[in-house]
């Protein structure tokens, strides 16, 4: 009875739980894990991975007009992906706590590592070890020197070869190659650097986009109202942005002729002309990919281009309701076959909706067996244009003329129009041609094309900062990686014949030291110390060498 009674107490022994950690235990346990390098690695990771849906799906603040499209062509997947944050990638709840965690990791990963490197850069080289020929690179001579001469020698030699030298007893210890681990510290410091720089000009600047058509009769002033869509930063101040103001004066595009890609824009330049600030004078400048106009903090920057035809839409009592050019937008990058809506609001007796497609070069297709197929462009540039648009009549969810989109054409309380069999009624025009709509509803023309460029205006504060960044990045990387630490040691001291005995030894610290490099080093110091100079000793040994 006594062993089955003291047999439960055993077991609850052998299975006591460890005391809870108390509050400030818990909080240095989670400070440990988050300033790891591990966890800094494992977030860095993490944020590249975070930053992949930005560059797959359109995002708000880049393209409103692509996740429109994206919306339209994906309508179960589009609340899924407004609940996640995914068209807004960057300003995220989620990717904010990464970005910052990340922050946090590093600064407290680089700080205590900066604290011990500051006191190694005080610290005296290691003393010699007592037994330098069971070193890897040593070697030995004799001389009638004292060793107090040879040592002096040594401390001389080893200073002129950029060592770090201190005296030992009986011996000189010499140390080079700090910058290595500075290198490293450089690097991750350097990467902070970049974070902050990007987090500045994420919270103090503004990015924005508008279609311009070309022409002096259209203009662009630096102000919101003038913005297609405009991303600004949390502490966006609209005081900083420049008053500055252009119009697009022509349009350049040079074409590929030849090759697979032959039809599609090589390159594009936008003429503009420009003003700093009301009253500074116009100037010129050309427009490129990939060559933004800068002014100020501000940078303008050329990102597209399409075409915008000019159609004329007649209601059934002979008024113009709609007139001027309507964009495009590209559906195809090499042929730019383009999509677009055309709406007359205020077209009686009912309102006018065409949606179609552009072709700059029309031509049809073939299939296998020669018969003529889907129609489609085969060249970027218009040198056959055509229009093909269907017709909607109805409520096309205009409310006092305005659209929420004037891409998309609401065809929920609309009615297409057919042809007297019930076929779908299509308009196939080319410039200067007029087409008449079915039961009276007026007549469409297509009276001319224009061109328009698709601007992005962007301001970011810390991009110096980020660059500056990148670069010490980039000289840390290289003290790392070319940098080689290594030690050496010269000890002498009287034999019981008079001669002095030298020992010289050699450390090399760093895994991808070549061998001959450091035998070649160790046999130029002692060369020095036997009184040779380094230029020739070191030549003599290249010539021994197999």
């Amino acid at each position: 009875m006594t062993d089955l009674q003291q047999r439960p107490s055993d077991d609850r022994q052998a299975t006591a739980l460890p005391p809870d950690l108390t509050v400030r235990e818990l909080g240095r346990w989670t400070w440990r894990q988050l300033t790891s390098m591990r966890t800094a690695l494992v977030l860095l990771l993490l944020l590249a991975f975070a930053a992949i849906p930005g560059s797959v799906i359109p995002q708000e603040d880049i393209d409103s007009l692509a996740v429109s499209q994206w919306r339209d062509d994906h309508p179960r997947l589009a609340p899924i992906w407004d609940r996640l944050d995914l068209f807004s990638v960057y300003g995220s709840v989620w990717f904010s706590a990464i970005y910052l965690l990340l922050m946090v990791s590093l600064v407290g990963c680089i700080i205590p590592r900066l604290l011990v490197y500051a006191r190694a850069l005080r610290a005296r080289p290691p003393r010699a070890p007592r037994h330098l020929s069971r070193l890897p690179e040593s070697a030995s001579y004799t001389t009638g020197d004292a060793p107090e001469a040879v040592l002096g020698r040594a401390a001389d030699v080893l200073r002129g070869r950029r060592f770090r030298v201190e005296p030992d007893d009986g011996a000189v210890a010499a140390e080079r190659g700090y910058l290595r681990e500075a290198g490293n510290l450089v690097f991750h410091l350097a990467v902070i650097v970049v974070l902050v720089g990007v987090a500045a000009g994420s919270l103090f600047g503004y990015k924005g986009g508008v279609i311009m058509l070309n022409g002096e009769d259209y203009g662009f002033s630096n102000n919101l109202t003038q913005y297609d869509d405009f991303a600004p930063g949390a502490l966006f101040d609209p005081d900083v942005m420049e008053p500055f103001s252009f119009s697009i004066t022509d349009f350049q595009v040079d074409w590929l002729t030849e090759g697979q890609r032959a039809g599609m824009a090589r390159e594009f330049v936008a003429e503009l002309a420009y003003e700093t600030e009301p009253g500074s004078g116009t100037k010129s400048y050309d427009l490129k990919v990939n060559h933004p106009l800068t002014i100020g903090g501000t940078d303008v920057f050329l990102i597209g281009h399409g075409y915008a035809p000019v159609i004329t839409v007649r209601d059934g009592e002979g008024e113009v309701t709609k007139s001027g050019p309507v964009v495009f937008l590209p559906t195809n990058a090499q042929t730019f076959e383009s999509f677009g809506v055309v709406k007359a609001p205020f077209a009686r007796p009912e309102q006018i909706g065409l949606e179609g497609t552009f072709y700059p070069t029309f031509a049809m297709g073939e299939d296998a067996e020669g018969n003529l197929s889907m129609p489609g462009s085969i060249w970027g540039d218009a040198l056959d244009p055509l229009i093909s648009m269907s017709v909607w009549t109805g409520d096309l969810g205009v409310d006092d003329g305005s659209a929420s989109s004037v891409y998309v054409l609401d065809k929920a309380g609309a009615t297409q129009v057919t042809e007297a069999d019930g076929r779908p009624f299509r308009l196939d025009l080319r410039p200067g041609e007029t087409a008449k709509l079915p039961d009276g509803l007026g007549t469409v023309t297509f009276d001319g094309l224009e061109r328009w460029n698709k601007i992005q205006i962007s301001r970011s504060p810390g991009k110096l900062v980020a660059l500056a960044g990148v670069v010490l990045a980039l000289l840390g990387l290289l003290g790392s990686l070319f940098v080689r630490p290594r030690r050496m040691w010269v000890r002498a001291r009287r034999q019981d014949d008079g001669t002095t005995l030298v020992e010289v030894a050699r450390l090399d610290r760093s895994s991808g030291g070549d061998p001959e490099d450091g035998a070649a080093e160790l046999a130029a110091v002692v060369a020095a110390l036997q009184g040779a100079d380094d230029d020739t000793t070191t030549s003599n040994e290249k010539e021994q060498q197999p």
